[in-house]
């Protein structure tokens, strides 16, 4: 939760006051994304900690009896300077992670995750989050079932992340949280540079069947690397999934299903193998640690499934039947690859080519027919419109607010009434830095705590943006997704807690 109206950080005059400072401006105050500079990161990290290690060391050392208001209130109210800097160190290591941002990211990782397990193995703070969470269970609590909620899950988090060990263990788990952050960095930045490889086309008969959009983008991708007559295709999934579906060369359908599954599947510096092998290792310590009997055993106990056992139980119960039909979806496609007499035995890389095939000889549907249908722009308003019927939303452009890529746009959401909601901001276009996928992110979350303050969310896409003047064409599971991460936008956008 985030609230200007009662920071308690001192003066923002440093170089850092753009990572730290409450933000202004409209809206209850905007990201200000346009002046963020990578040198800045570690001071303000290191400002924002201290901050908040001393707002928290006199949450711990009050002289009042606990309660939730001196308790709980004050740490929901605490590090809003910290959690601005890690919202915006969340946003450049998904979709800004350049060289420079990618060697802070590894010297603060293993520091950021040491000042996580600083807080929950505070005994102080705990004592008094302990205390407070029995009171709440307590018939004679005069808390509100949202009070006691909360109590919940700040005392639940303290727990499960080591708040009752003994000073050695707590010793230990840090040690093994650290290496893992680094782990983590590693594998996600391995990721990334494989991500930014590239296949290079000579042969412009190499394009055959690929959709227009694909070979006008990876032919301005190649005049941007200095290739000019050739064609790249990125290793990306933007690009990867329409050369499967599409492309007649199965030469190349098989050397890009390759370089992208393979990602980092391979020996030299990028390769993760080792670091899953440590991971996984660091994970188990972890959880006896914990005292679980595997890390599933410790990652599912808070959750729906609740054990792994039970999560495995419906796994099984839907693997036979899921086997069963992509063995006949299979047998459907090599059906139409044998009446084409060229000796092709599906393989990973045909699958989507061939589904195609049989799609179109089954329901005379090409997806290449409707593609023109499912422009990104129309698309967008689709989900709009779709927000609007079922809770009374409105979405209109902004212009002016500081944005951290010029791809990126803003809408101001309204309800019915036409009061503030929200704004969402949208990012669609891969780009060098961003990483392969969709997602929804929360900018600044919704709370009615100190004041009511609106929620910031945005939405993470990575289409191949085409040349000037032309639209996006998405396939329908690019499209599936969309209004997948759109519904975790509305999720954001219509909390009122």
């Amino acid at each position: 939760m985030t609230s200007p109206a009662r920071d308690a950080r001192p003066a923002a005059a440093s170089a850092t006051s753009a990572l730290l400072a409450p933000w202004t401006g409209a809206f209850g105050g905007v990201p200000p994304l346009d002046r963020v500079r990578v040198e800045d990161f570690e001071p303000a990290l290191t400002e924002a900690m201290a901050a908040y290690r001393s707002e928290l060391d006199a949450i711990a050392h009050d002289a009042a009896p606990a309660t939730f208001a001196n308790t709980i209130e004050r740490l929901e109210d605490a590090g809003r300077a910290y959690k601005r800097a890690m919202t915006f160190f969340g946003i450049w290591s998904s979709a800004m992670a350049d060289p420079p941002f990618q060697a802070v990211e590894e010297r603060m990782a293993p520091k950021l995750a040491a000042f996580d397990d600083e807080i929950v193995q505070n005994r102080a703070l705990f004592d008094r989050i302990d205390a407070v969470h029995t009171a709440a269970e307590a018939k004679t609590s005069a808390l509100t079932p949202e009070q006691k909620r909360l109590t919940w899950v700040v005392w639940n988090y303290y727990v499960r992340a080591g708040a009752k060990l003994d000073a050695a263990a707590k010793a230990k788990l840090s040690e093994i949280n650290q290496a893992l952050a680094s782990l983590y960095t590693k594998f996600s930045q391995n990721l990334l540079a494989d991500e930014g490889t590239a296949i290079t086309l000579d042969d412009q008969r190499d394009l055959e069947g690929l959709p227009e959009g694909v070979v006008e983008a990876a032919k301005s991708d190649a005049e941007a690397r200095g290739l000019s007559g050739k064609w790249v295709i990125l290793n990306t999934r933007s690009y990867v999934e329409p050369v499967l579906t599409f492309s007649a060369r199965r030469a190349l359908r098989e050397r890009v299903w390759r370089a992208f599954v393979e990602r980092g599947d391979h020996a030299g510096e990028h390769d993760n193998k080792p670091l899953i092998t440590r991971t996984l290792a660091l994970r188990a310590e972890r959880a006896a640690l914990l005292g679980f009997a595997t890390h599933a055993h410790w990652r599912l106990a808070d959750s729906m499934a609740g054990t792994p056992e039970r999560a495995m139980t419906l796994m099984t119960a839907m693997w036979k039947p899921a086997v069963a039909r992509v063995r006949q979806e299979v047998a459907d496609m090599q059906a139409v690859a044998d009446r084409e007499g060229l000796g092709v035995k599906i393989a990973p890389w045909d699958y989507r080519y061939y589904q195609e095939k049989v799609r179109k000889a089954r329901y005379d549907l090409d997806q290449g027919e409707i593609k023109p249908y499912l422009q990104l722009d129309r698309l967008r308003d689709g989900m709009f419109w779709m927000a609007g019927q079922l809770y009374g939303l409105h979405f209109k452009p902004v212009s002016g607010l500081p944005v951290n890529h010029p791809d990126v746009a803003v809408w101001e959401v309204t309800g019915r009434g036409g009061e503030h909601v929200g704004l969402w901001y949208f990012d669609p276009y891969a780009r060098p830095g961003k990483h392969s996928g969709a997602w929804m992110n929360a900018y600044r979350e919704q709370e009615r705590f100190a004041r009511p303050v609106t929620t910031i969310v945005s939405n993470n896409s990575n289409f191949v943006k085409p040349p000037a003047g032309k639209p996006v064409l998405v396939s329908w599971d690019d499209a599936r997704t969309l209004f997948h991460e759109f519904g975790h936008a509305l999720h954001g956008l219509l909390s009122n807690v």
